[in-house]
């Protein structure tokens, strides 16, 4: 009886052995084995960006005159519009022009009646010196009669007579250099007084063009792609307040687009103007653009107002368009650094680490042998194998040893 139920114990134990062996093997045979790649291996690298217009209109707040106070938005165009030639994009408020306006107009008026009222006074004046110039004009044509009918008079009488000549030819000198002196001050006043009719009408002339310069009209149709206020740090918007001459919103040619992405200075020295760049908008993944490495920042910058870290800002210029393609977008970048020919790869996952070694799973007949390798250039999906491998090998992309490894693992610690 003992013997038959050890001989049933000892049973159940190889088919339990039994059982766990078949588990693992089968285990081991759903891992995911792939075949050493032999072929044109790109080297790659991967930044996010953000399209921009390469040439694009600027639209400035108006350069108007300080006393007229801060230009304040009441209108704006919406971000992301599509604008026509003509389409009003920004309207500021025109309450203090237009005051400006009343008051020029109010002393125009009164600069013009001051200068006829002056004109009415200067004829006057002029017409009241010339009849005193006639007044005296006589008197001396009269002396001058008198002296030359004097020839029969005493010499007392002609000296007296002589005398009333040249006193009257001295009045009427006397009054012609008044009209000529009144004349002269007369024409300086008309002068003056133009003068500042012509600055009345030019404040407001000034007015009047301030006051369409505070519609700005899109020149030419495209997206309005609204600017941010570096005061509040948000897009500008109705109430803001900006600065003469600032750029408050861009139309971009969409006929020409390039990304701008930031490079790490580690990598900056692999960019070279003239790259590849395979370009992918987040937004729709499934559709990719190509383009060219356009232009390298000779300086770093900051990567951003919190990091210290250095990146150099690169252009990638890109070929062709598409109505789905608008600045601001974000974009994937994938620039080919370069190509290695007949290159042996694997996938990144069939490579696994060991302290500073590297090492794959080769496939053998009855399973798997952990082999060491030498790895060359990777980028995103595979890495280049130098040596340990042949192009006829397969390679595990998971640790087939995983759960053997776990359960003596966990034996020892049973022990």
């Amino acid at each position: 009886m003992n013997s038959l139920i050890k001989f049933n114990y000892f049973l159940l134990i190889l088919i339990a052995v039994g059982l766990n062996y078949g588990c693992k093997t089968q285990q081991r045979e759903e891992v995911p084995v792939v075949k050493v790649i032999k072929g044109d291996f790109y080297i790659e690298l991967y930044e996010e960006g953000e399209l921009e217009a390469i040439n694009s209109t600027n639209i400035m707040s108006p350069n108007i005159p300080w006393r007229y106070g801060d230009l304040k938005i009441t209108q704006i165009v919406k971000d992301g519009t599509e604008v026509h030639t003509g389409d009003t994009l920004v309207v500021f408020d025109p309450t203090e022009v237009r005051k400006s306006i009343v008051d020029a107009e109010a002393r125009l008026e009164m600069s013009l009646a001051e200068l006829e009222r002056m004109e009415v006074q200067h004829a006057s004046d002029m017409e009241e010196l010339r009849a005193d110039m006639e007044v005296t004009r006589l008197s001396y044509e009269i002396s001058k009669i008198r002296f030359e009918s004097a020839a029969y008079e005493s010499d007392v009488r002609k000296k007296e007579i002589e005398l009333n000549l040249d006193r009257a030819g001295i009045a009427l000198d006397r009054i012609q250099e008044q009209i000529d002196n009144r004349l002269k001050i007369q024409k300086e006043e008309i002068k003056q007084k133009n003068l500042s009719i012509n600055q009345d009408r030019n404040r407001l002339r000034e007015a009047f063009e301030t006051l369409d310069k505070l519609h700005l009209i899109s020149p030419s149709p495209g997206i309005a792609i609204i600017n941010r206020n570096w005061t509040t740090g948000n897009k500008f918007q109705i109430g803001d307040q900006c600065w003469s001459g600032f750029p408050l919103i861009q139309l971009p040619d969409l006929s020409a687009l390039r990304a701008n992405v930031k490079i790490n200075e580690v990598d900056i020295a692999k960019i070279k103007d003239g790259l590849p760049v395979e370009i992918r908008p987040d937004a729709f993944s499934e559709r990719s653009f190509k383009g060219v490495v356009h232009k390298i920042a000779n300086l770093a910058v900051n990567k951003d107002s919190k990091s210290k870290v250095k990146v150099f800002p690169v252009e990638i210029n890109i070929h062709g368009t598409d109505e789905k393609l608008l600045p601001g977008l974000t974009v994937s970048c994938r620039i080919e650094l370069g190509k290695i020919e007949n290159a042996l790869c694997v996938p990144v996952e069939a490579i696994k680490a060991g302290g500073d070694q590297s090492f794959v799973f080769k496939q053998v007949t009855g399973g798997f042998e952990k082999i060491p390798v030498l790895t060359g250039e990777s980028n995103k999906n595979y890495v280049v194998i130098i040596e340990g491998l042949g192009e006829d090998d397969h390679v595990a992309l998971m640790d087939p040893f995983a759960d053997k490894e776990e359960e003596d693992n966990a034996d020892q610690k049973t022990e």
